[in-house]
């Protein structure tokens, strides 16, 4: 599998619907449960998680948007080694084991925070990286987390965006209610695969049900293309408008399907935090998320 070095984790959203809990704790630091180093039951918050698993397929540069009140983020990936020999001293030598696990990771890799003042958008928060990346490039968004086996939906995403030689390509799902999604159409090039020739941001009239989800590739091109994209619905800048205008320009976009049997943690409203709970729970006690 080819390398991509840099990713985009999107972590500036105001979490409206978690209120009043994620005025002051971002809806991204939110915890699901994972099995630990040595199989003990752990809670992990899911920026975490998210981060350790884009390491874990060799991206070392990450780009985390942050906005107003996302000071947590970046307090949590600052390693803090005294409060590891505090955990030893009171012998909690497995925790300190978790925490040292995840601050190599940290030195290991580049990150860097940028702030989004205000909530513009999926595409606005891409297009803060505007200038600092200029290769291939993955998006994630700091909510979601998709408990695949050894991360083949991510590892299919790149596989297909480099088949096809692709300017964008997106991760797919089908639902029953497209309306609160992005969602395409296209050209079937292969079992679940398509090459897109249309996409919309929460149709009002839906006219496709396949749904596109929160993990992307990207080339750098698309930055431009949100460059020119003028505010939508409540200001907002979609990045689903920026592929629309990859698609315009003759740009190559693909889709990949996510399988059904394949687990999707959402933390964006009380009933999927409870879902993403009880999910992660179940997953943990029978193996590693």
């Amino acid at each position: 599998m080819a390398k991509i070095r840099k990713a985009v984790i999107t972590a500036g959203g105001l979490g409206t619907r978690l209120l009043p809990l994620t005025k002051e704790v971002p809806k991204e630091m939110l915890p699901i449960f994972v099995k630990g180093f040595h199989g003990e039951l752990l809670l992990k918050p899911l920026m975490q998680i998210i981060f350790e698993q884009l390491y874990s397929i060799n991206i070392r540069e990450f780009f985390i948007i942050v906005g107003r009140g996302k000071r947590a983020i970046e307090d949590y990936f600052t390693p803090d080694l005294e409060f590891v020999q505090l955990l030893r001293s009171k012998g909690k030598d497995n925790y300190a084991h978790e925490m040292e696990k995840f601050y190599r990771m940290i030195y290991d890799s580049i990150i860097v925070f940028l702030n989004q003042p205000e909530p513009r958008g999926f595409g606005d928060a891409v297009l803060k990286t505007k200038g600092l990346i200029s290769e291939t490039f993955l998006v994630h968004a700091g909510d979601t987390y998709i408990a695949s086996k050894n991360l083949e939906h991510l590892k299919r995403l790149i596989e297909v965006h480099l088949k096809y030689d692709c300017s964008a390509t997106l991760l797919v799902m089908q639902v029953e209610d497209p309306r609160p999604y992005g969602v395409i159409a296209g050209r079937i090039v292969e079992e679940d695969v398509w090459i897109v020739n249309r996409v919309e941001e929460k149709p009002e009239e839906p006219w496709s049900n396949i749904a596109i989800l929160p993990v992307y590739i990207f080339e750098p091109e698309i930055l431009d293309c949100l460059s020119g994209i003028t505010p939508g619905k409540g200001g907002e800048i979609q990045l689903t408008d920026g592929i629309a205008e990859l698609i315009k320009r003759g740009r190559r976009v693909a889709a990949v399907k996510l399988q059904n049997d394949i687990p999707r943690l959402d933390l964006g409203n009380p009933k999927t935090l409870w879902e993403a709970l009880k999910i992660s729970y179940s997953l943990a006690c029978k193996s590693d998320i």
